[in-house]
């Protein structure tokens, strides 16, 4: 296919009606209160509309990265439909955050999901807990740049860098003008356009003279294995892992917490939960559907020709590939703003999400405690074009960045999700257990391996096969690592607690301050607090003594 003027014009246009919302909302923001900037940035003044916060919050799990990968699993031979799992995992996800998480993240008001986390264990393990979500949001967005590079190079036929670049400019740039009004109002919008591009391409592509019934293949070997799939005995601890994985880890991530707290109210705050993973699971609908009819479909008849995209190493590009040679030309134009939509709506979450931590949590709380909120605003703004620049140029390595934003998220759901369980639900955990759950957690995940980026495992769990010359663990590793590091984290608080209390070991020991000289526990966040008091009525005093003198 030559190079597509029309199709490059109406995504332009589709680019432009973005940023002009995102500019708009912007304007709103500016109209809130000035008293705190930053916290209308970060949580819009905590008074969303319900559906614009329903539409934002689905937006966000509905990326590109969903969009694309759901189509693909569905596609390939090994996998198939039952191997589908992030609809019903993160649809539970949500249910489950909106019935335990809302209201304790929402009772304190809480700007980010790292102040509880700090809160409960000090600055230096909030520091060190900040970089697995950094890391898992930075690989997100850089993911879905790389995925929509990849597909306008399969229907536009034109150089991945240039949506690359494009996207992630347009993306940076309304997200740090308005902060989360600019990222709600533009999700509205790319929401509506997922929703109807995608279902508008599932006709032309079912009746292509090329594609046999979906409802026959399902059952039957036509072009290759039945698109339901099946899950082997040995592979159901891996399935039962990466469900778990889907449906625990998906909560520790500010881009939720965000939506949450920035809701009017608590109850609108659970609705808003409750029917976005209703509305994650419907939007799955669209992707099955492709995935199927690419599996169902004679390559050999199209222009597309064979070997098979399987065959090619080609996947990940199956549903571009059923836009492109499935459906019209103008269809699949309509598909491709689709998938820059869901792009967009992820992209600009993860980079409010990493921003919006590192100013309030490193930048005010650990850096510059004495910052004002102009400052911690500017920060903010410059950590969006720092972490958007990052994604762009690690967006080129589109080969390994889906494997990073996995392991990732991986270490997120690992390390982070028992440390929240435990500041929120656990009362009197303190920073050596937070500190002895971080490293042993993190020493276990190291030792079990990485199949995917080919690092073999120390640690053999059952079932654990060399394939292809890769070692492959099928034990629910994941979940023990994280099960094991919410042990340690509570066993090793209450031990530290009982061996100071009893002196069995000498108070010049505790480092982390869990008590005084009296043998009254103070935790260590309530140490740092009392010192930053006392640092700044020290700072007042000497003030006023020098205006005194003069």
């Amino acid at each position: 296919m030559a190079f597509n003027i029309g199709g490059l014009v109406g995504l332009i246009v589709f680019y432009l009606i973005t940023l002009a919302t995102g500019l708009w909302a912007s304007r709103k923001s500016k109209k809130e209160t000035r008293e705190n900037p930053s916290e209308v940035a970060i949580v819009g003044n905590r008074n969303m509309n319900f559906w614009v916060g329903l539409f934002t919050a689905t937006a966000t799990w509905v990326g590109g990265a969903y969009v694309n990968g759901t189509a693909e699993i569905v596609y390939l031979p090994s996998r198939g439909l039952v191997w589908v799992q992030a609809p019903a995992g993160f649809a539970l996800a949500l249910l489950i955050g909106g019935l335990f998480f809302v209201n304790p993240m929402r009772s304190k008001n809480y700007l980010t999901m790292m102040d509880p986390i700090q809160e409960a264990y000090g600055n230096m393990m909030g520091s060190l807990l900040f970089i697995p979500p950094l890391i898992a949001d930075v690989f997100w967005f850089a993911a879905v740049l790389a995925s929509l590079g990849a597909t306008m190079k399969v229907i536009l036929d034109i150089q991945g860098y240039l949506a690359i670049i494009i996207s992630a400019c347009t993306v940076i740039l309304y997200t740090l003008l308005g902060g989360l009004y600019s990222v709600a109002y533009t999700d509205v919008i790319q929401l509506v356009f997922i929703m109807a591009s995608l279902w508008i391409c599932i006709p032309f592509a079912m009746t292509n003279f090329a594609t046999e019934s979906i409802s026959y293949t399902v059952a039957h070997n036509v072009f290759q294995a039945p698109w339901v799939g099946k899950i082997e005995t040995q592979d159901i601890g891996r399935w039962l892992d990466d469900f778990l994985y889907l449906v625990l880890g998906a909560i520790p991530w500010q881009t939720y917490f965000q939506r949450i707290l920035s809701a009017s109210s608590t109850k609108q705050a659970r609705l808003i939960s409750y029917f976005s993973g209703m509305g994650c699971f419907m939007l799955a609908i669209p992707s099955v559907l492709i995935g199927a009819v690419a599996a169902s479909t004679d390559w050999n008849q199209t222009r597309y020709g064979l070997p098979t995209p399987n065959d090619r190493g080609e996947s990940a590009l199956i549903l571009p590939l059923v836009l492109r040679y499935l459906c019209p030309t103008y269809v699949s134009i309509g598909g491709l703003g689709a998938i820059a939509a869901a792009v967009m709506s992820s992209g600009d979450s993860a980079l409010l999400s990493a921003s919006s931590m590192f100013a309030h949590n490193i930048y005010r709380k650990i850096l510059r405690k004495k910052a004002t909120e102009k400052d911690v605003l500017w920060v903010m703004r410059a950590s969006m074009v720092v972490f958007g620049a990052l994604a762009a140029a690690l967006a080129f390595y589109s080969h390994s960045i889906y494997d990073l934003w996995f392991l990732g998220g991986e270490l997120v759901y690992t390390l982070l999700f028992p440390q929240l369980c435990c500041a929120l639900f656990i009362p009197h955990t303190n920073t050596y257990g937070s500190a002895a759950g971080f490293f042993f957690g993190f020493l276990l995940r190291l030792l079990a391996g990485e199949s995917s980026l080919k690092i073999p495992p120390l640690i053999c769990y059952p079932g654990c096969s060399l394939v292809d010359g890769v070692y492959v663990q099928r034990f629910p590793f994941k979940t023990v690592t994280m099960l094991v590091g919410l042990l340690t984290i509570i066993s090793v608080s209450y031990l530290a607690a009982f061996v100071f209390k009893r002196n069995l070991l000498p108070h010049k020991w505790d480092v982390c301050h869990l008590i005084k000289d009296d043998s009254v526990f103070v935790s260590l966040p309530q140490r740092e607090k009392q010192m930053d008091v006392q640092k700044i009525e020290n700072d007042e005093l000497m003030e006023n003594n020098s205006n005194s003198a003069l």
